[in-house]
């Protein structure tokens, strides 16, 4: 039964600095992990299940417009769960939405906990090291946009691979001269 997770790239060459950043610290793990902003947690799905999927994702991208995300500075989940992260200051609420529309349908399922935009930049590494990287990134800042979703499915050897892209549908509306984004 294939594991899936659904996602926001971080795109380069944010996504790959971090990802070095994380297996240089120590994190393994992170080798087939590619940078994201989780919007589906792994899961597990049969292939019947996985077509259902598709079609759902499709349905969401389709109907979401595209935003900005600006990451800055780190957090923690310390001491409910051993994860750094880089924040998400801008987009927040886009992701929010958007993994709630991911997670509405055929995915209706319940989070461990609450859900909080971030990108992991350290995960199960001794206080240490957390420490390390909460430190080392507290001033690290990226900004980008985000105009598709992804879908990856987990390889018992090589990690999370890029299964399909999903491309958001709606383009936010271009101000006129002069007039603000969002007026």
């Amino acid at each position: 039964m294939p594991t899936i997770g659904v996602s926001v790239a971080v795109p380069e060459p944010w996504g790959g600095e971090l990802q070095r950043y994380r297996i240089a610290l120590g994190d393994e793990a992170a080798r087939g992990i590619p940078t994201h902003i989780t919007l589906l947690p792994p899961y597990d799905v049969d292939e019947a299940g996985v077509t259902a999927l598709v079609d759902h994702l499709g349905a969401v991208a389709a109907r979401s417009e595209c935003f900005s995300v600006h990451l800055r500075g780190t957090g923690s989940f310390r001491p409910v769960s051993p994860v750094v992260f880089v924040g998400v200051v801008e987009g927040i609420s886009q992701c929010e939405q958007l993994a709630g529309d991911v997670l509405d349908g055929p995915l209706a399922l319940d989070r461990d906990f609450p859900y909080h935009p971030h990108v992991t930049v350290a995960h199960h590494l001794a206080d240490e090291e957390l420490d390390r990287a909460f430190a080392d990134l507290a001033h690290y800042e990226a900004a980008f946009e985000v105009s598709e979703m992804w879908m990856y499915r987990q390889d018992p050897q090589l990690g999370w691979q890029p299964s399909q892209a999903f491309p958001l549908g709606l383009r936010a509306p271009a101000a006129s001269p002069g007039q603000a984004p969002g007026a």
